[in-house]
């Protein structure tokens, strides 16, 4: 018996395909999709919840000071006048931020592997190109699913019949989060 199924694709094909499911998966919590793509997303995902839930507590907290451009109530960058010369203006801040250990670290890079990287876009029309984000799917696994699924020892997601496809007759599924 095959360790994986080849879902009538070459293996380039196959892992972008199951690579975009996870990412669509963990970013909205559930897809549709048909029976054997979602056990081959299942297996993936489980590996990498997993992950996230055994080293959701492996960093530390570091204090850092940072020079922070200072900005109107527009949001652009105040300038002043020094020698003739239009600079900007800075001011330090003290932040904390969460520094990982070595394993955690690995794992994020064997998750980072995985995951395509997923632009969040406004829905108004007006600045739409500067109003985009980089969602952080590695962060949302350590900080949402980790400690979400903690008590559990696997079976993170479920996978929910919802009958055959009209075009082909393929058994589609729902696979969400439980």
């Amino acid at each position: 018996m095959a360790g994986y199924r080849k879902l009538g694709r070459t293996s380039n094909q196959r892992k972008a395909l199951l690579r975009s499911q996870v990412t669509s998966l963990i970013y909205k919590g559930k897809i549709v999709t048909t029976q054997a793509r979602a056990k081959e997303v299942q297996k993936m995902v489980e590996g990498l919840i997993a992950l996230a839930v055994k080293e959701k507590d492996n960093y530390e907290t570091v204090k850092v000071s940072a020079k922070v451009p200072v900005k109107d109530k527009d949001g652009k960058r105040v300038k002043e006048v020094v020698d003739g010369k239009k600079v900007t203006k800075f001011e330090t801040v003290e932040k904390e931020i969460k520094k990982d250990l070595p394993s955690r670290l690995h794992a994020r890079h064997q998750m980072v592997k995985v995951l395509y990287p997923v632009t969040e876009i406004p829905a108004t029309k007006a600045g739409r190109k500067r109003g985009t984000k980089e969602v952080d799917l590695v962060a949302k696994l350590f900080d949402e699913y980790g400690p979400k699924y903690a008590s559990r020892n696997g079976g993170y997601t479920r996978i929910i019949k919802i009958g055959q496809r009209k075009g082909d007759g393929a058994m589609e599924v729902v696979l969400e989060f439980v």
